[in-house]
């Protein structure tokens, strides 16, 4: 059943390209006239050797010796001008399809959701998009265009050796069969290769994207060694693959060029026979077998062209089960657009689970005001990130429903709804750019007035402006030339800058020493203020002034009140606490 399965996906790959080549059909149609051009040069060379030895040589016609050297010009100038423009032609139209397949490819993986990039790894992604693409462009660009060139070829040659001498060029073409086949059955041999070099190629780009982003680590631990002895294995297991593609690969030509030498000798020793008892001219024998030399030639090249495109249409299988892929977060029909005032925001009766497993949020029953501090606090792994993942809609809710001001969260455009919220995490994640376009990344029209009251507002503008560069400096890979207190403060700037109603602070100080922690937390000071806020707190010290304070114990709301409040409950809160204090006063 899985066989049948693959097969048939194998099956769509082609048409899944067709749709793309029909959008550059003129383009197309101009490829294919130099194409024929091209075909039909190469057979008028073989055409031609007849009147040169016949006329020419034997029969010493001056005026043919003429007609036929500019014949000869004109043919080179010919097929000289549509190769250009057949390769130019179908290298932009390949170009062109590959673009639009990375674009494509980009803009699905971009629209998935949180879930898929828990599941697939950065590394296979960026193969994806890198390599399989890649290859892709190599079977249009190469591949195809040559095989359509080499396509016409052996049609408009075939018919002249069969104008020349039917009988030679059944002779001929009886070892096509025979060469042809090694083509088709290593054709399924170099598929399967090519998938797995394509895996191991991507588990290469995740080990380089792990140990890069990670070489603060490596340095720390001493284990360049270790690390550089793990890349050559799996260096060495990438080579292990494309060796094994040489030989279906590179076999099935060696076995079409025995095959063609065959075919040729036969057709010599026979036509020769037929020269000698001057059934034929040697005129009509040259010009047969500079035909059938031509015609070989296309089918040697064939060989290793099908094995690019196996290659290719592994890669489109690869591609298009991305693109294919449905996202689990899905807007109605007819979606609403949220306005920039929330009053409220009501978890109903929700629960929430990972892929359909057992649930780690269970029956969660709580409303939340407009402008209320709401801390989640409790062990790890009992549910506060999966509780705050709902609201934006990074996942929905398995059961219940989630409402903003009664409206079923499910019914709002998701570009409204994660307009209106506000997220810092505790990992602050930037990008390669400048600070300026950093903190503008949610409001890019913001004007510098703007980006700098931001600033201010959250304690960054001092050290920003320290920079020779000051806004305009660039921050590096994920921030890597700022601190881990810097960095969290332009990521604070930048929830300023967007001046959401909501706000989800996960952890946002956890990983900060006590300086810096203290500077961060007056910045989220004014970044809370006015707005409905919803912390997640690894210190407990840092939320005694919310307004309302949930304790999650395995998924569910175990405690709920304010700091003093469940204090004298001395519950789950007061031990939490009291441990905190106490590993603080040691």
């Amino acid at each position: 059943m899985e066989k049948k399965k693959s097969e048939s996906k194998k099956k769509k790959n082609l048409p899944r390209i067709i749709p793309l080549i029909k959008a550059h059909k003129i383009k197309f149609f101009w490829a294919v006239s130099c194409m024929l051009l091209v075909a039909g040069t190469s057979a008028a060379l073989a055409w031609i050797v007849k009147p040169v030895l016949d006329d020419i040589f034997i029969k010493k016609d001056i005026d043919k010796l003429y007609l036929i050297s500019v014949s000869i010009i004109t043919i080179f100038f010919i097929k000289g001008f549509a190769s250009f423009m057949h390769v130019y032609l179908m290298t932009y139209i390949g170009q062109n399809i590959v673009k639009a397949l990375r674009d494509r490819l980009y803009n699905a993986i971009i629209k998935l959701p949180l879930s898929f990039f828990h599941k697939e790894t950065t590394g296979v992604l960026m193969s994806r998009i890198t390599y399989d693409v890649n290859i892709v462009k190599d079977m249009l660009s190469t591949a195809v265009t040559n095989i359509g060139r080499d396509f016409f070829t052996i049609i408009c040659l075939t018919i002249l050796i069969f104008y020349r001498d039917w009988k030679m060029a059944l002779i001929a073409i009886i070892v096509l069969p025979i060469a042809f086949f090694p083509v088709f059955v290593f054709g399924k041999w170099v598929r399967k290769i090519s998938a797995m070099v394509q895996t191991a190629m991507g588990k290469l780009n995740i080990f380089l994207h792990e140990t890069f982003a990670g070489n603060k680590i490596v340095k720390a631990f001493g284990t360049e060694a270790f690390e550089k002895e793990r890349f050559f294995k799996k260096s060495a297991e990438l080579l292990k693959m494309e060796m094994k593609a040489v030989i279906p690969d590179k076999g099935g030509s060696c076995i079409i060029e025995f095959f063609t030498g065959l075919g040729i000798a036969v057709v010599i020793f026979y036509g020769g026979l037929r020269v000698i008892k001057s059934e034929i001219t040697p005129g009509t024998f040259f010009s047969f077998i500079m035909a059938v030399g031509l015609l070989y030639d296309p089918i040697r090249r064939i060989a290793p062209l099908n094995s690019i495109v196996q290659r290719g249409l592994t890669a489109v299988e690869r591609i298009f089960d991305i693109i294919e892929r449905k996202t689990d977060i899905k807007e109605a029909p007819n979606p609403v657009t949220i306005g920039n005032k929330i009053n409220n925001i009501i978890f109903k009766n929700v629960s929430f689970g990972y892929n359909d497993k057992e649930n780690v949020l269970h029956d969660i029953d709580i409303e939340v005001k407009a402008g209320e501090i709401l801390a989640l606090a409790g062990t790890s792994g009992g549910g506060k990130t999966s509780f705050v993942n709902l609201i934006p809609r990074f996942y929905d809710a398995t059961k219940g429903i989630l409402l903003i001001d009664g409206i079923n969260i499910k019914k709002f455009t998701l570009k409204s709804l994660r307009k209106n919220i506000a997220i810092v995490t505790q990992e602050p994640i930037l990008f390669n750019d400048t600070i300026k376009n950093n903190i503008s990344y949610g409001k890019p029209d913001a004007s510098d007035k703007e980006i700098e009251n931001a600033t201010k507002a959250a304690f960054a503008f001092d050290f920003i402006k320290e920079f020779p560069k000051g806004f305009e400096t660039n921050i590096g890979e994920l921030g890597g030339r700022l601190s881990g207190g810097e960095k969290q403060r332009i990521c604070i700037a930048r929830a300023l800058l967007k001046n959401a109603p909501v706000l989800i602070l996960d952890e946002a100080t956890s990983s900060l020493d006590a300086n810096a922690e203290m500077l961060v937390q007056e910045a989220l000071e004014n970044l809370m203020k006015g707005r409905t806020t919803f912390i997640i707190a690894h210190r407990l010290s840092t939320i005694r002034h919310a307004d309302r304070i949930l304790v999650f114990e395995k998924g569910r709301i175990f405690e709920q009140g304010n700091h003093n409040q469940l204090i004298k409950k001395q519950g789950v809160y007061y031990k939490l606490y009291n441990m905190q204090m106490n590993l603080q006063t040691d």
